[in-house]
């Protein structure tokens, strides 16, 4: 489903990543271990398609994803290292925001977002201000907004960082 073949990647002259290839098949999961520094979050920028790499190619469903950038991002969901959010806006408006900026079907959206929201242990405080959530809060938020859409990819980096587990 999801390959990436021989990828490399380099800052200025400093190479990050090299001949980096794995494949991943439908229903599986993945941990992609390694030390500070070692290039995990250099890799999941390549899979997410916001570092392009340098040499390589990722494949979906055996189609280089540089054809169709935007729709294969359609089709991936995507929780980032850090949890950056719109502080003034409530957790609902801020996956409603998301939901919206997908172009996803306003048709059952509030309902979905509220049962994310429960789901993830946010339901009362669905209207409080991001700015006084949690790290880990926010944390949940960020993983409800890769999970909005149904996706067929979901990339999570550093997805437990402030969450109590």
């Amino acid at each position: 489903m999801l390959s990436l073949e021989h990828v490399a990647v380099r800052y200025s002259r400093r190479p990050v990543l090299r001949d980096v290839s794995f494949s991943i098949g439908p229903g599986e999961i993945v941990a992609y271990l390694g030390a500070n520094g070692a290039g995990k979050t250099t890799t999941m920028k390549v899979v997410t398609g916001l570092r392009e790499p340098d040499y390589g190619r990722v494949l979906f469903a055996g189609r280089d994803v540089a054809e169709d950038p935007l729709g294969y991002r359609r089709r991936l969901g995507y929780v980032p290292e850090t949890a950056e959010v719109y502080p003034f806006l409530s957790g609902r408006e801020y996956l409603l925001l998301a939901a919206r900026l997908r172009a996803l079907p306003e048709d059952g959206l509030p309902r979905r977002v509220d049962e994310l929201l429960e789901l993830l242990g946010l339901g009362a405080h669905r209207h409080q201000a991001l700015e006084s959530y949690s790290k880990g809060m926010r944390q949940k938020v960020l993983i409800g907004t890769a999970l909005l859409h149904d996706p067929e990819v979901l990339v999570l980096d550093e997805p437990l960082s402030g969450l109590d587990v």
